[in-house]
């Protein structure tokens, strides 16, 4: 029976595609072999020693200490895409909200309530309507950081909106690139992004290489009166910059998915509270997602889209068990796995090995069932950091 721990509340969508005969789910499992969650920030102290996965019901896994998972051997999912339509819808809503006066529109209505004559309300809205007039984003050029799932649809819309659409994204992948329409100009730096947008989208992760990164420096780049949008992450604006930029005019607007302190109510900006996959399909979607990931890895020791280990993707050989193995990326580690079967007469039937970094992830099908001295023989390796067995 795998034991999942559930945090926050994941879509029952989700959480159905998890045999009842098989797994046991709930939030108060304490010894889980996976932690399913959403926003909740987690420590190491719900790193128990069962752990070996946590699925995060969305993209961003800034509430996840992934060094120190990836330390322990636990492997961080989240779930690309999954959300990226309900960011893409509310990018939209931005960008309306960026060229016209919509809001401060609906408040002036709003304070007419005392008004009972139909032809005198008609009468002010027809004269003060001139003061909420904005202007059209056709023709307008939208500059997208960072082209991945969210930004190429961000650009798709824009694009069918009629706007120019310029990007820029330093580790654009060859799957996204295929999905990047062939009307997007590729800049080949932040600065020929900024000073050619008049409103500039992100859609970056927030990272050391990105945190701070909207700085200053990056502000004195962007065209006088252009419009940034941030529904990103919070973390990638330095907001001291953001406020000065917008007393001086150098941005007109601000309009962004995270609340902070010292812009809210500040003219120019506009906030919404963390709306950006809040919507019952994303919700749904995501939990789907990362259940299924997590099922694969558990079942038969696959990782997809995973944030600290590599993809690894191995059809079980039938009649065969199988070895997962976690270790330090360092040399001959499985060449002594290899020896040990060897000399236990052991036959490999089939074996993919990756590495990411500072970890490697083996996949071994052997035609004999492991004993637990020979498990335990793998697992005292120098470097090895943990080992689990599929039944064939």
């Amino acid at each position: 029976m795998h034991k999942i721990r559930t945090i926050n509340n994941i879509s029952e969508k989700g959480l159905s595609r998890f045999p009842a005969d098989h797994y046991e789910l709930g939030d108060a499992i304490t010894d889980p072999e996976v932690i399913l969650v959403r926003s909740q920030q987690l420590t190491d102290d719900d790193a128990v020693p069962s752990l070996r996965a946590v699925g995060r019901a969305g993209a961003g896994v800034n509430n996840i200490p992934v060094a120190d998972y990836t330390d322990k051997g636990i492997v961080v999912f989240n779930t690309p895409g999954a959300n990226a339509n309900a960011v893409k819808e509310l990018v939209m809503v931005g960008l309306l909200l960026s060229c016209r006066g919509i809001i401060p529109g609906i408040e002036y209505v709003n304070s007419l309530g005392e008004h009972s004559d139909k032809a005198e309300l008609n009468k002010l809205v027809e004269s003060s309507k001139k003061q909420y007039k904005g202007r059209e984003l056709k023709g307008k050029t939208l500059g997208v950081l960072g082209l991945g799932a969210i930004g190429s649809m961000v650009a798709d819309m824009a694009l069918q909106m009629e706007m120019n659409v310029v990007g820029y994204d330093p580790v654009l992948s060859v799957e996204a690139a295929w999905r990047l329409s062939s009307r997007v100009e590729k800049m080949e730096s932040l600065q020929m992004l900024f000073s050619r947008s008049d409103i500039i989208s992100l859609h970056v992760p927030a990272i050391d290489a990105t945190r701070g990164m909207i700085n200053s420096e990056a502000l004195s780049q962007f065209r006088d009166g252009a419009v940034l949008l941030n529904f990103a992450r919070e973390e990638i604006v330095n907001k001291d910059n953001i406020s000065e930029a917008l007393d001086s005019g150098k941005i007109s607007q601000y309009i962004s998915d995270f609340p902070t302190p010292g812009l809210i109510g500040k003219p120019g900006v506009v906030s919404t509270p963390h709306l950006g996959a809040s919507t019952e399909e994303a919700e749904e979607n995501c939990a789907m997602m990362v259940a299924d990931q997590v099922r694969d890895f558990l079942e038969n020791g696959n990782i997809k889209n995973s944030v600290n280990f590599p993809s690894v993707n191995l059809e079980r050989t039938a009649g065969c068990f199988r070895i997962a193995m976690a270790n330090r990326n360092v040399p001959r580690i499985l060449g002594s796995v290899l020896s040990i079967l060897a000399d236990r007469d052991i036959n490999v039937v089939d074996m993919l090995n990756k590495s990411r970094e500072d970890v490697a992830y083996n996949l071994i099908d052997i035609q004999a069932e492991p004993s637990e001295d020979l498990l335990e023989e793998i697992l005292a390796i120098d470097g090895v950091i943990n080992v689990r067995v599929f039944e064939g």
